[in-house]
């Protein structure tokens, strides 16, 4: 891995997703972690079927398209996986707009919306899907993402591509740990703090990341969902 962070783009320096990302896939490893998410995945999904099934039918009814949203994403080691969440936007929907904020918070240059790092009042986005999104409901479908292995409970957020792309060697750090539904940077302020904020604290998840340690950001995820803070 360390290799491939040498391979960067001769003109601008940065790291490629396809130059990090030239291994082989590898399998999660059986660690605590790894089983501790499994069970705690296994136990959410028999509890929240009713919420499931409710989001799968709200959706579904209020707006055409696909239920379940489909996104590539950059994972551990820089494989990239395909990331689920329910569908909040309305089908087909233009990413350009996104992209285009996007690069000016990792480049540093965005102006907050309000208080938020965030696009906000995005037409794109049904009605519905502002609420799944404050409540952080979308996000349940990656449940799935954590029993096949791609992500975990917690750890750093999973960029796009395009994102990942613009990342320099401090920024693709956050990489080497398998990315989370939640995280560090989830519970201590999210879409208030500045790109560089949240590298900083990812990669001091990175860094004394335990058993622990997952279990204190997961009760506190639970705290902020209720609270509907930093939501879309």
């Amino acid at each position: 891995m360390k290799g491939n962070l040498e391979s960067r783009d001769s003109a601008t320096g940065q790291v490629s997703v396809a130059a990090y990302a030239a291994s082989a896939r590898q399998p999660p490893p059986l660690t605590l972690k790894r089983l501790t998410d499994v069970v705690i995945c296994l136990i959410l999904l028999v509890v929240l079927a009713p919420v499931l099934l409710l989001v799968m039918v709200t959706v579904k009814c209020t707006s055409p398209g696909p239920i379940l949203f489909r996104q590539q994403r950059v994972g551990r080691g820089g494989q990239l996986f395909c990331m689920y969440k329910f569908r909040t936007m309305y089908a087909d929907a233009d990413t350009g707009v996104h992209r285009a904020y996007a690069r000016d918070v990792i480049r540093g240059v965005a102006r907050p919306n309000g208080s938020m790092f965030k696009l906000t009042g995005d037409p794109r986005v049904t009605p519905p899907g502002q609420i799944l999104r404050r409540t952080s409901l979308d996000e349940l479908p990656q449940l799935v993402n954590v029993l096949l292995g791609d992500m975990s409970l917690v750890g750093p957020r999973p960029p796009l591509p395009y994102e990942a792309d613009l990342y320099g060697p401090k920024e693709w750090r956050r990489q080497s740990v398998a990315p989370g539904i939640t995280g560090l940077w989830q519970v201590s302020g999210r879409n208030v703090l500045t790109f560089q904020e949240m590298i900083d604290l990812d990669l001091h998840y990175v860094e004394h990341h335990s058993f622990w340690f997952d279990l204190h950001i997961i009760v506190r995820t639970f705290l902020v969902v209720l609270a509907c803070r930093d939501g879309a």
